[in-house]
């Protein structure tokens, strides 16, 4: 899901919209960036409390002139970078913070891992006459697995060819995993802002994106 038209706030009243057009309005169209050390910059200290305490330290600072050439975000858009930056480890922390800041500039919705087929393929390949051939090698052993003993093999024995796999339920549980993880902390996300409640252009409905319908809490 790509973004296609630049979202607007509401100037007659608040603005319903998703929290993940929320967070494409304000990183991909009002380009804020991520200060994961926002409290210390602007007080000295960095105080142990939630992001609930930094979005109202943020909201009566108000908007930050960052120069540059460029006309300010909206306060509003500073209040959603607030929010991202002080996502909690049990929600991912910095790493998902940067991956949700990431995908949001971008305006590109991480997609639902299919489920792919498993497959043993070689580690490379060779070209001879008569096509594409797995490239074999001679087996020294790995430390796991031991060479064969020299008076066992004839001349063109204890060769290999080195296979990967790929695909496999490891592989599809971990890319699950992840986009699951992806989707708690947009919910996170959406619920900091229905109970703090304090955009002045938007108000952050229910849906979550996920599997082509909204994911609800």
């Amino acid at each position: 899901m790509r973004a296609t038209s630049r979202l607007r706030p509401g100037r007659s009243g608040k603005r319903q919209v998703s929290i993940w057009e929320l967070l494409v309005w304000a990183f991909h169209w009002e380009r804020v960036s991520l200060d994961f050390d926002e409290m210390s910059s602007t007080s000295g200290t960095r105080p142990g409390v939630g992001m609930e305490y930094i979005l109202m330290q943020r909201h009566n600072l108000g908007c930050q002139v960052d120069g540059g050439g460029r006309s300010e975000a909206h306060p509003d858009a500073d209040l959603v970078a607030s929010a991202v930056a002080a996502l909690p480890e049990g929600c991912g922390g910095r790493r998902m913070a940067l991956w949700i800041a990431e995908c949001a500039r971008a305006g590109v919705l991480p997609t639902v891992p299919e489920q792919k087929a498993a497959k043993c393929e070689p580690v490379a390949w060779r070209r001879c006459k008569h096509g594409m051939f797995a490239e074999r090698s001679f087996w020294n052993g790995d430390g796991r697995v031991a060479r064969w003993p020299a008076n066992h093999l004839g001349k063109e024995d204890g060769y290999v060819c080195l296979v990967t796999y790929s695909g496999t339920a490891r592989e599809v549980a971990a890319q699950r995993r992840r986009w699951i993880e992806f989707r708690l902390a947009l919910l996170e996300l959406r619920e900091t802002f229905r109970v703090c409640a304090n955009l002045s252009a938007f108000e952050v409905s229910e849906k979550v994106p996920g599997n082509g319908a909204p994911i609800e809490a």
